[in-house]
């Protein structure tokens, strides 16, 4: 997650609470989105952005993860996601930010 995103999550949820946010994210990659969801979760692992120590303990999920999928029409799911559901190795997108969630999330 670039620094600047950091920094609009860190003021929303200084703003809004933490308990009010809900971060999605839509990285290609299990290891990306698993990266972000750390950073949104238990704090930037780098500890190079705005996050570094500063665990948020939000709630984060994946695009096409379960509980977003159900939640939105499914009309524009498919025509924004569901190409993409196709090609991504869905599962392990799903697991490695279910992990970070299960683990670091507070709300």
């Amino acid at each position: 997650m670039d620094l600047e995103n950091q920094k609009r999550v860190k003021d929303l949820t200084e703003k809004y609470g933490a308990e009010n946010m809900i971060v999605l994210i839509g990285g290609a990659e299990a290891e990306s989105a698993g990266l972000a969801a750390e950073t949104v979760t238990a704090g930037d692992p780098t500890f190079a952005g705005p996050l570094a120590g500063v665990p948020l303990g939000l709630k984060v999920y994946h695009a096409v993860e379960p509980e977003f999928k159900e939640s939105v029409d499914a009309d524009v799911y498919d025509e924004q996601i569901g190409m993409m559901e196709m090609v991504l190795d869905v599962d392990s997108i799903i697991e490695e930010v279910k992990a970070m969630r299960d683990e670091f999330t507070k709300f």
